[in-house]
């Protein structure tokens, strides 16, 4: 958890925070600061100010929710590449991971002009991380539409032998397929085996004595083969389902097997592929979208402390790292620092106090938080 400030100049920004680290960091251990420079925005109208402070809250939380959604994704790719003994993609930002790249924050002028109006900006932000968020969804649906084949496809190869594809189960040695004789296969529960295989041979004329034997099991069922004449195959199938058994409708052929472990293999092939691009998208998107991000919060930061400290900017941005334990203490610091006079009504000993009626976190500074582990 970091916050993000904008502190009101005592003298110059130089003295400001040195004083900021004499308090927070050299005498009481409280926080890591980092300083959090802004090019000279352009500024517009107070007017312009004031609607796009009100649209900023909503963006900033909506590019938040992107950012950790896609940061999700990434994990989740990563998760399945460390099954796979592969190594995962590393998160970065611009090179750097995203816990530096915040905390080394420099404005890319390229990208985002300083003297482009400030809704521009936002819009161009905004964009990127609609755009991204929306590749997401058509990534994570083709990626999803290939795992549920290989789902499928593992449930006809694995299940029960009531609905298990039987190429991988039947060889050609259990078969036996001529003019006159033909070999059923038959789904028995285990604990009607005895009752299968003293019945069998009577549930019509012509079945091959002692001819069924178990050719695979599960933890439920066990896979019989049963061979008779092939002329009444279809009375004996009534007389099994009659009775409560299965007869599971096969023909063996060597070239269907051959492809359907052929179809196997390419359709695993075809998800790994689909896993390592989803995993290299997310690790490119999650980069620039928290690029866009914390640039966004940069702005919000500059609009806010116009706002509250007024024209010509006159404030210090900086980064704060305040340690867990000493959050509360921190707020009455900076309060006693850098509050105004009656800077009380902000703060109270609850964190994110403020005056009467007010909502989420209110201090006699610029201050808001940004948590990147979300």
């Amino acid at each position: 958890m970091y916050w993000l400030c904008a502190l009101p100049l005592l003298d110059s920004k130089d003295r400001t925070w040195n004083l900021l680290q004499q308090k927070t960091t050299y005498d009481t251990d409280m926080s890591i600061n980092y300083r959090f420079e802004l090019p000279e925005l352009r500024i517009g109208t107070l007017d312009s100010l004031m609607v796009l402070s009100d649209d900023l809250v909503k963006v900033n939380g909506l590019m938040e929710a992107v950012v950790n959604k896609i940061r999700r994704q990434l994990f989740e790719m990563q998760t399945l590449a460390a099954n796979e003994d592969k190594d995962p993609q590393e998160v970065l930002v611009e090179g750097m991971p995203p816990d530096n790249y915040l905390e080394r924050f420099s404005w890319d002028e390229a990208k985002y002009p300083p003297r482009r109006p400030l809704q521009e900006t936002i819009s161009t932000l905004t964009e990127t991380v609609q755009r991204l968020e929306d590749d997401l969804k058509v990534r994570v649906s083709e990626y999803n539409q290939v795992k549920g084949q290989v789902n499928q496809q593992s449930r006809k190869q694995t299940g029960s032998l009531a609905v298990r594809d039987l190429a991988g189960v039947v060889s050609s040695k259990d078969i036996i397929s001529t003019e006159n004789l033909v070999t059923l296969f038959v789904v028995v529960s285990k604990h009607t085996k005895l009752e299968w295989q003293s019945s069998y041979e009577k549930f019509c004329e012509f079945v091959v004595p002692r001819s069924s034997k178990v050719v695979a099991e599960d933890s439920d069922n066990a896979l019989f083969t049963v061979t008779l004449f092939r002329r009444v195959a279809d009375t004996f199938k009534t007389a099994a389902r009659t009775r409560g058994f299965q007869v599971r409708e096969y023909e063996y052929d060597p070239d269907h097997q051959e492809e359907s472990q052929a179809a196997s293999q390419s359709l695993q092939s075809d998800a790994q592929a689909k896993r390592s691009q989803l995993e290299e998208w997310s690790a490119t998107a999650y980069g620039e979208a928290f690029s866009a991000w914390i640039h966004t919060c940069a702005v919000r930061l500059f609009t806010e402390s116009i706002l509250r400290y007024g024209l010509p900017p006159q404030f210090l941005g900086v980064l704060m790292k305040p340690n867990p334990k000493a959050q509360a203490k921190l707020r009455k610091s900076l309060a006693s620092v850098f509050g105004s006079t009656g800077s009380d009504k902000y703060f109270d000993d609850k964190e994110g106090g403020g005056p009467p009626g007010a909502e989420g976190e209110m201090y006699p500074y610029v201050s808001f938080s940004i948590s990147i582990d979300s």
